[in-house]
């Protein structure tokens, strides 16, 4: 059977693992260059308004309508 100060010092042994192992993975990930995010596909841009604004309705904006009716 093991004695107290044993299983004490097997824990903080894997303490010390643990935290050195976060430590790597820390330094690992500050060294790897991120990869740059691909660009988003928009939907194909409208036309300004001769006279201001932009607002249009999209079909997610009447399908909102439609289902708040009361």
């Amino acid at each position: 059977m093991e004695s107290k100060s044993s299983a004490f010092v097997a824990g903080r042994r894997r303490w010390f693992v643990a935290a050195g192992t976060v430590g790597a993975a820390a330094a690992v990930a500050s060294v790897v260059p991120a990869t740059p995010a691909a660009p988003a596909q928009s939907s194909p841009s409208r036309p300004t308004p001769n006279r201001g604004g932009g607002y249009h309705v999209s079909a997610h904006v009447e399908h909102y309508y439609r289902t708040a009716r009361i």
